[in-house]
Formats: C-alpha cells, structure tokens, sequence
C-alpha cells in the first residue's frame, strides 16, 4: 500500500514538468516554424514583437527554449527548402497570417 502511495505522489510531482516541457516544446515549433520561413516568405519580423511572444509565452525559468527552438528552426529550414511553389504559396499565406496576428508584421 505504501508503495502505491509514493508512486502516485510521484506522479502527481512529475506530470505538471511533464505537461509544461510539452507545452514549451508545442511553442517552440509553432514559433520555429514562423521563424524559420521569414526569408522564404519575404517577410521581415519587428523584433520587439518576438521578444514579447516569448515573454508572454515561455515561463522564466525554462532553459530547454532555446534550444528546443533552434533545433525547430533548423530542422523547419530543412523542410522549407524542397516546397514546391504551391506548397510556398498555401505554407506562406498562413504564416503572414500568423505573424500578423502576433505582430510580427504590420
């Protein structure tokens, strides 16, 4: 029985880290993605605006972002580079959407 008990207090410790490495790692792509395809979108991103997405956004405290992020940049930068002009096109159409949104781009 006390086995059982320090295995659920375990877990309920460890699920909130869980769910919030997640959470920085959904936002680490989706930013990557939008970061990543500035150039191939000709798009040119009010620094200001980023810099506020990450405050409002990614807690303090969270020494994965950045490098979670860079590798989300990178590995988006590799997948951008064999689009197709329609798939350019659809892919950046939603991203000044998205960076518009955010304030990214006016």
């Amino acid at each position: 029985m006390r086995i059982i008990v320090a295995l659920a207090l375990l877990a309920s410790a460890t699920l909130p880290t869980f769910g919030q490495g997640f959470e920085s790692m959904k936002i680490a792509t989706a930013l990557g993605t939008v970061l990543a395809s500035e150039k191939l979108c000709g798009l040119s991103y009010d620094q200001a605006a980023i810099s506020a997405f990450i405050e409002s956004n990614v807690p303090a405290d969270d020494m994965d972002f950045p490098a979670t992020l860079q590798m989300m940049i990178q590995g988006q930068g590799y997948n951008l580079k064999g689009m197709s002009e329609s798939a350019k096109t659809a892919h950046c159409t939603q991203i000044a959407r998205t960076a518009k949104s955010y304030k990214f781009i006016q």
